[in-house]
């Protein structure tokens, strides 16, 4: 990789670019960033001290990787401006729908019989944690990378979390579960945060020591690959306070209410 650029510069794309700069395998002058709003791109880019670019055109002539980060329905658009441009580069796509199946649809990312050239292509799916350095980035299986370049791209988003890969089948489940799956512990953690400020605790703490168990937790279980039933048994003393806690959960549906959601989000993708 010689020079990264994005196609799109919103606040994924800009915590990307900047774990990808911390990881130290690619320098500010090495990047480069496109999107129509020129005001609002060259103060993104200038916090960064990484490199505008007028048109999208001038992204793609300037990189030989390229990361698409504009929203899904701007996609089709921006691909009949710059097809062309793209034969013989790698194209890193993080905008939700778009996998390879889709690409492959509009683009050639398959080599040419004649030329032999093509967009080498992977899809990739992040998540909001990815701003703090601790996303998931889910990497589709199939992809048109050379194995070099997709150990080099792995390590960039390394930077700014956890890589898993997934079959194609297993993406929307994959995503709709650690791209969602946020907002759900948000919902959690704001609703414990009123029963801590119901009972006395005032808000900005009731939400510091939220986040901080919920931190914890999951550090726990991430560390020590406890299942999390153990980790739970191991807090429910017998005839405990909670014990109760949890009985309270389980009348209340909370295990289905937690799998619902995720149901509703795929039959939602059926349609």
């Amino acid at each position: 990789m010689t020079n990264l650029g994005f196609i799109g510069f919103g606040n994924m794309a800009q915590a990307l670019a900047g774990g990808f700069l911390n990881s130290g395998l690619i320098s500010k002058e090495n990047m480069f960033a496109f999107a129509p709003n020129q005001t609002k791109l060259e103060e993104n880019t200038g916090k960064l001290g990484i490199r505008s670019c007028r048109t999208v055109k001038d992204v793609v002539s300037a990189c030989d990787t390229l990361v698409m980060a504009c929203k899904p329905y701007q996609i089709e658009g921006v691909l009949k401006e710059i097809r062309g441009e793209l034969m013989g580069k790698t194209l890193i796509s993080v905008a939700a729908g778009w996998d390879y199946a889709k690409y492959a649809a509009v683009l050639s990312i398959e080599p040419s019989p004649v030329t032999g050239e093509y967009c080498r292509f992977q899809f990739v799916m992040p998540n909001t944690p990815a701003l703090v350095g601790e996303g998931v980035l889910l990497f589709e299986e199939k992809n048109s990378l050379e194995e070099n370049e997709k150990a080099e791209i792995v390590k960039l988003f390394e930077a700014t979390g956890s890589v898993a890969f997934l079959p194609s089948n297993l993406m929307g489940i994959g995503g709709a579960v650690t791209g969602c799956g946020p907002a759900f512990v948000d919902l959690f953690m704001e609703a414990y945060a009123d029963a801590a400020v119901k009972y006395g605790i005032p808000r900005p703490a009731a939400y510091k020591l939220i986040s901080q168990m919920v931190l914890g937790s999951a550090k726990l279980q991430k560390e020590t690959g406890e299942h999390p039933g153990v980790l739970k048994d191991n807090v429910c003393s017998p005839n405990g306070t909670t014990i109760r806690g949890v009985a309270t959960l389980e009348e209340q549906g909370f295990r289905n209410a937690c799998i619902k959601s995720i149901d509703a989000i795929m039959e939602f993708k059926k349609n």
